[in-house]
């Protein structure tokens, strides 16, 4: 796996994947940016929430649990100093639908404990803790699904 990044002005960076996905990566307008795209380290933090929330919503499927809705919120604390590694971490999920709790936390510390490269790499600078919630019914207001 690799990344190309290339600079546009100022902060700004255009940034590829192998996969042919790009994105752009800016920096405030404090520090020379346009406010363009989201920062590097809020780039990790969604990271993180993409890697153990795929995980979940894939190991309830496979577990034939009816969810309807999955939020992943990641609130991080960085160290003061530079480098201001995340020092602490903490995922809430959100699980909407008819789902057993048990299933919910097996597939939660599945994702923390086997799956999640992203944690496995922050859980060596940050302590990672989890919660959440299910709402047996309904979907969340503000997502959209996009049509197949």
């Amino acid at each position: 796996m690799k990344a190309t990044l290339h600079w546009v002005e100022g902060m700004q960076f255009v940034a590829n994947a192998d996969s042919g996905h790009a994105l752009v990566i800016d920096g405030s307008p404090g520090v020379g940016g346009k406010d363009s795209g989201p920062r590097s380290m809020e780039l990790l933090a969604m990271g993180l929430g993409g890697c153990t929330g795929m995980d979940v919503a894939y190991i309830l499927r496979r577990h034939r649990q009816p969810f309807t809705g999955l939020e992943v919120f990641v609130n991080v604390e960085r160290a003061d100093t530079h480098p201001q590694v995340f020092t602490r971490i903490h995922i809430e999920y959100i699980i909407y639908g008819n789902v057993s709790e048990k299933a919910v936390k097996r597939a939660i510390h599945l994702s923390e404990t086997k799956y999640c490269s992203a944690s496995a790499m922050f859980g060596k600078t940050a302590k990672i803790t989890n919660s959440y919630h299910i709402l047996n019914s309904g979907v969340p207001e503000d997502v959209t699904v996009p049509s197949e």
